[in-house]
């Protein structure tokens, strides 16, 4: 075990990220076009992508003990003070470079985040408010078999 392994971690770590992008992106497309009977689907997918990024990070954990084990850093090394640890050669580039990479995915999935929860926090506002508007009253019916005195029509905002 050793740096080849932590960096292969964290290849893997980063398209982990680009797929929870993917998958934040795909819920907010559903969101926007107001496709909510998948919505659920896509939450799922979220959560499953979330739980595969944790898995992966324990495993970058083990891996960033080892290295830093190796290279003499304290023994709860962080992936920046690992470059700062790095022997001569291309190793404290390539692990800047991660650090930075996932750095910018993980700013990405934050604004998605925080995107989508706006997006489900603006349709659930407006279905209570258009449930509030809608009252079931019981009416009289006219001569004709249509309902005297009670206005039925309604209007629902569909763009959420």
């Amino acid at each position: 075990m050793g740096i080849q392994e932590l960096s292969a971690q964290l290849w893997h770590e980063r398209e982990l990220l680009e797929l929870l992008m993917f998958k934040l992106e795909e819920e907010q497309l559903l969101l926007t076009a107001g496709k909510t009977r998948w919505l659920q689907h896509a939450t799922r997918e979220v959560e499953g992508a979330v739980a595969l990024l944790r898995a992966s990070g324990l495993a970058r954990d083990v891996e960033v003990l080892n290295v830093a084990a190796e290279w003499g850093a304290g023994e709860n090394a962080t992936l920046r003070e690992l470059v700062q640890h790095a022997p001569e050669g291309p190793w404290a580039d390539i692990l800047s470079r991660h650090l930075q990479v996932m750095t910018e995915q993980t700013e990405r999935i934050k604004e998605l985040r925080d995107a989508n929860a706006q997006f489900l926090r603006t349709a659930a506002r407006s279905t209570q408010e258009a449930l509030a508007g809608h009252r079931a009253e019981a009416g009289t019916y006219d001569a004709r078999g249509m309902t005297a005195g009670v206005d039925t029509s309604r209007l629902i905002d569909t763009r959420v």
